[in-house]
């Protein structure tokens, strides 16, 4: 779509059609009458503006990464692995557009954050039930972080009904053994409302698949895509931590949270353990 908007007349091009009954078929589709009046600042520091706007962004990042990986899952269910693999490799270019929102706030110091800060209350990002339902695709479950959701039934329920759901990594997995490979009963009949624990087995079924890339060419692709996703999720979960650490500190985080050391604990993470770990056996 283009973002050109030339003067048809100076161009010599044909005029668009311009006289429409009601609202533009753009607006209709795009709705970005009700997307750009969305923002209500709480204070009257210019700064909140782009904090406000760049978090909103990340929201509808996490919307499309959500849609993407859970077209993944059920794909890998219905063992349509090139579905799959379209998925993901789209997501990982949404992952990077999102890592990408850390910019304008990267360089925040702490008094310009702090003079807004205090109109975010008790809001912190850790709320965000979109985030929360990233974490859950990728076998990062609680059941705890369904409680700050319990005066929005819909959004809990969508919640609840992740929570207990196959991730994505869970349906890889289960087509490695529909594939015939050696994952334990342990791991494929695993409380899937839980989090997902590395498993020595499965660790060795990724470095069989790795050694031998001509006899399973298929699946190191899509290890390989859903390496890249573990990657762009640690390097998103690192620059929080960074844009945290340089807008305040080791201060509380807001609502209540640990702030830059939770976040320190998460980094330290990897989502889809064995695909790491399993390099080190081929």
């Amino acid at each position: 779509m283009s973002t050109n908007h030339p003067d048809p007349e100076a161009t010599g091009a044909a005029t668009p059609h311009l006289d429409f009954a009601g609202t533009t078929p753009y607006e209709d589709y795009v709705q970005a009458d009700v997307l750009t009046h969305l923002q209500h600042l709480r204070s009257d520091d210019p700064g909140e503006m782009v904090f406000l706007v760049t978090t909103q962004v990340m929201e509808l990042w996490f919307t499309v990464i959500v849609h993407e990986w859970e077209t993944a899952a059920h794909a890998l269910r219905e063992d349509r692995i090139p579905v799959a693999r379209d998925a993901l490799k789209r997501s990982v270019r949404e992952l990077e557009a999102l890592n990408a929102s850390w910019t304008p706030l990267a360089g925040l110091t702490p008094a310009q954050f702090n003079s807004y800060r205090g109109a975010l209350g008790e809001g912190s990002g850790f709320q965000s039930a979109m985030y929360r339902r990233m974490e859950f695709l990728l076998g990062d479950k609680s059941a705890s972080m369904l409680v700050p959701h319990r005066g929005a039934p819909r959004v809990y329920a969508e919640l609840e009904k992740a929570l207990q759901e196959p991730g994505l990594y869970d349906e890889a997995l289960a087509l490695l053994a529909r594939r015939g490979h050696a994952v334990p009963q342990s791991v494929l009949g695993r409380d899937l409302s839980k989090k997902y624990e590395p498993s020595p087995e499965v660790e060795a079924v990724w470095a069989e698949i790795y050694a031998n890339p001509d006899q399973h060419d298929e699946l190191v692709r899509l290890g390989e895509v859903l390496t890249d996703v573990g990657e762009l999720v640690w390097r998103w979960r690192n620059d929080h931590l960074v844009a945290t650490r340089r807008a305040m500190g080791s201060k509380t985080g807001t609502g209540g949270s640990a702030g830059v050391a939770w976040l320190e604990k998460r980094a330290t993470k990897n989502v889809f353990p064995e695909l790491w770990t399993a390099r080190s056996h081929v």
